[in-house]
């Protein structure tokens, strides 16, 4: 971010004109409640049928649904696109105006275990939870289900209220953003999608970015990731058993999994914090910008909070609050998701397991790129004599940035302010997203998320989505759809 965006974004909020009010938009207001039954019924029929790439579950069956949902909420051209993975989805909605926005779906959800949930992953029920509201609890309830239903909704309400659209919209929708989006080119890319994209402000991803004290925080971009397994075997190195033989043979057989262990060993400092990957992509400096964000967003959280949500006690090198957060906007990680080798049941089974395997992700800051990264690694383990350790790599993209006086991030702030919110901005989401095939050449455009309500729980047991909120401050799910109302409204007073 350059040492002018505070200061560009100030400027362009005071010349930014909002379009609507909420008193102009009563009667869609009216509509939403109207609808809200029947839009949390689409949405608990949504949640009933998860599309998990990476079991293969629900393909072609997801696309298909999605394609239907976007028919059913007024878009007149739609279309699956065949990949080489799974399926996406391509949609148009012409209302003859003067502004044009991308909207970025995903219509597949993570993995989850039923017996670690308090409620049915897939039954979407209606739960009470305290101090919280009722909230829809279910896997792809908050990631991303619900706000996109959200979105849906609010096409529905001004359609049904007899509005006309404020914009032209431009959907598309992927199958593969939980196992890191490796075919999301080949729709975004295909002539008639790029085509469409290139004539929108920009493409923005719905969210609930409210925390449960109703503070809302604008992100003005995303890091990167790489989704991969390094795998260790008797097979591929050449030493140690082709098949798991007894333990007691350690004496004289090598160990595929002591190999992996010690390649991983050599891609960090020894407390894990730090990469050591040879040539590894630099990430550029946090600026006195982003710094100042961070210190202004801070402010408004309480630290014994954050630290209780993720039961932790104190941060990497029992860093202060504020070095901290500076550290998780502004560094790469090298993670183990886990770790899979040999005999995990009850007791022991004194086995020499031949094979050994580690699910990694880097994430990627600005300055940092997900094709530099992969080969850094190869490198760096062939280098050290690890050149037979298997680099699966099966997703990721580079990160995001978008400055904060683009039209997108305006609107939102122009809005949010209007409501009586005071959004504080955030430098990049700590998570990913694959908004690199927008803000990237050939489109180079402009991409944020939005939408306001709560949700909690993504890729976690008891994933949930506020549908009736128990604080005021803090929206349900009629006054999430509101937001998109208005939002889109915000965006049609903005000319490409």
């Amino acid at each position: 971010m350059r040492k002018s965006t505070i200061a560009l974004a100030v400027a362009a909020l005071l010349t930014f004109t909002p379009l609507a009010h909420a008193d102009d938009l009563a009667d869609v207001r009216a509509q939403v409640a109207r609808q809200h039954d029947q839009s949390v019924k689409r949405l608990q029929e949504w949640i009933a049928l998860p599309s998990i790439a990476a079991e293969n579950l629900n393909y072609p069956a997801g696309a298909e649904h999605m394609a239907q949902l976007a028919r059913d909420a007024g878009f007149q051209h739609v279309a699956i696109i065949p990949t080489k993975g799974k399926p996406g989805v391509f949609a148009t909605l012409d209302a003859g105006a003067k502004t044009t926005v991308g909207l970025y779906f995903m219509y597949d959800v993570k993995q989850y275990d039923p017996a670690e949930w308090s409620s049915p992953p897939l039954e979407a029920r209606l739960v009470d939870r305290p101090n919280v509201g009722k909230v829809m609890m279910g896997r792809g309830a908050v990631n991303q289900k619900g706000p996109e239903m959200a979105v849906l909704a609010a096409l529905h309400a001004i359609r049904d209220a007899g509005r006309k659209m404020p914009v032209n919209l431009v959907l598309v929708a992927e199958g593969e953003e939980e196992i890191g989006s490796p075919n999301i080119p080949q729709l975004v890319y295909r002539p008639e999608v790029e085509a469409a994209l290139r004539k929108t402000i920009g493409v923005f991803m719905p969210s609930a970015s409210q925390d449960l004290e109703g503070n809302v925080t604008v992100s003005l971009g995303a890091k990167g990731v790489v989704e991969l397994e390094l795998v260790a075997s008797g097979k591929t190195w050449g030493r140690g058993p082709a098949k798991d033989i007894h333990s007691s043979l350690k004496a004289m057989v090598d160990s595929p999994a002591w190999r992996l262990v010690k390649a991983l060993d050599t891609l960090v400092s020894d407390d894990g914090n730090t990469i050591l990957i040879e040539n590894y992509p630099r990430p550029r400096a946090i600026t006195a910008e982003e710094k100042s964000m961070i210190a202004e967003a801070i402010e408004r959280r309480d630290e014994a909070r954050v630290k209780q949500l993720y039961g932790v006690q104190n941060w990497i090198d029992d860093l202060p609050f504020q070095e901290a957060n500076e550290r998780l906007v502004s560094q790469p990680t090298v993670n183990i998701q886990g770790l899979v080798g040999g005999y995990t049941g009850p007791g022991g089974k004194t086995i020499l397991p031949h094979r050994a395997a580690a699910k990694i992700d880097l994430r990627l800051v600005p300055g940092m790129t997900f094709d530099g990264a992969v080969a850094a690694l190869k490198a760096h383990l062939a280098k050290r004599g690890y050149g037979d350790v298997e680099v699966n790599v099966t997703g990721g993209y580079d990160p995001t940035e978008t400055p904060a006086s683009a039209g997108l991030v305006q609107a939102q702030l122009a809005l949010l302010r209007r409501a009586g919110l005071d959004p504080t901005l955030w430098p990049r989401n700590a998570g990913s997203y694959p908004g690199y095939v927008f803000t990237n050449a050939p489109l180079s455009l402009p991409s944020a998320h939005f939408g306001l309500g709560h949700g909690s729980g993504a890729h976690a047991p008891d994933e949930y989505y506020l549908i009736e909120s128990a604080n005021p401050k803090v929206k349900g799910f009629d006054g999430a759809v509101m937001s998109f109302v208005e939002y889109l409204f915000e965006l049609g007073s903005i000319a490409k």
